[in-house]
């Protein structure tokens, strides 16, 4: 299959281009100006230039392959995380991206199969109970441009195309922010990832037919994630921001939310499975 990966040079877009490469596919990456062209092809993938903000760029980037993964993003450092303003550009990204990306694909008859990112921080809160794909959803603040993206580009699946849209859990790891806190209670249940497992989910969603799909590890108590992420941080334990304080503010109170996600769809869909199924301290080693 010939692959395009945009955002092939994140957290994400890295190791998705080494298991897209491994498996045999031609890989491009996206690269939107030619000093990105160096940084795209050290990952493996070929570069093809190509603005993720313009249709017609865009669509002439998307000539010639089968399929396309869009993990772009744009997270904001750890010292700027708190601030509204700071998550702008990464709001842009999804929301207009994903608009973008839609548009261009209508004028590539050959690209069949599109993927795009999104994060399992919408799910309301469920307490113990598990939440899979029909679980209820609140998007809000920072999170409601996940759904919006993939509302984007469900309408491709009108035209006859496989549209998959991925909630992906809270990437943990090496690669990933290493913030020891815990938001809301510590008996509540969170779903983490590792980087790597996260995006071998994603080459493996190219295998499942269109729709919502989870991708996480096996959930855990948020105390078992704050204890391992400090042992990782060399900290003696994880900070708690109360859930009652941490629901008033709106940066924080997605992530304050018990969400037991499950990810069974995908891994009956195409067989993926984690490798590193259970947070731990092999997912800060180097990979």
């Amino acid at each position: 299959m010939r692959v395009m990966v945009i955002g092939a040079t994140g957290v994400l877009g890295v190791p998705a281009v080494a298991r897209l490469l491994q498996a045999g596919h031609e890989v491009s990456g996206l690269a939107r100006s030619a000093d990105r062209v160096l940084a795209v092809e050290r990952t493996g993938a070929k570069p093809v230039l190509g603005d993720l903000f313009d249709e017609t760029s865009l669509a002439t980037a998307l000539r010639g392959h089968d399929a396309v993964l869009n993990l772009a993003t744009r997270i904001p450092g750890p010292r700027d995380m708190t601030r509204k303003a700071s998550w702008a550009e990464n709001d842009h990204v999804r929301l207009a991206g994903s608009a973008t990306l839609a548009a261009a694909v209508r004028r590539v008859d050959e690209l069949r199969t599109v993927v795009q990112e999104g994060i399992s921080f919408v799910y309301a809160d469920g307490g113990d109970h598990e939440l899979d794909e029909e679980a209820p959803i609140s998007p809000r603040g920072v999170t409601a441009s996940s759904v919006r993206a993939h509302g984007n580009v469900a309408a491709l699946e009108a035209s006859g195309r496989t549209v998959i849209r991925l909630r992906i859990a809270n990437l943990v790891g090496t690669g990933a922010l290493l913030s020891p806190l815990i938001l809301g209670a510590r008996k509540d249940w969170t779903t983490a990832i590792h980087p790597t497992d996260a995006a071998a989910g994603a080459v493996a969603s190219l295998k499942a037919p269109s729709g919502i799909y989870n991708v996480g590890a096996t959930p855990v108590r948020k105390e078992h994630l704050g204890r391992v992420m400090a042992e990782a941080a060399g900290v003696r334990k994880a900070r708690t921001v109360p859930k009652w304080l941490a629901s008033r503010l709106s940066l924080a109170e997605p992530m304050a939310r018990s969400q037991r996600v499950v990810s069974r769809k995908l891994a009956d869909a195409t067989g993926w499975r984690c490798e590193l199924p259970e947070p731990g301290p092999e997912w800060f080693e180097p990979r």
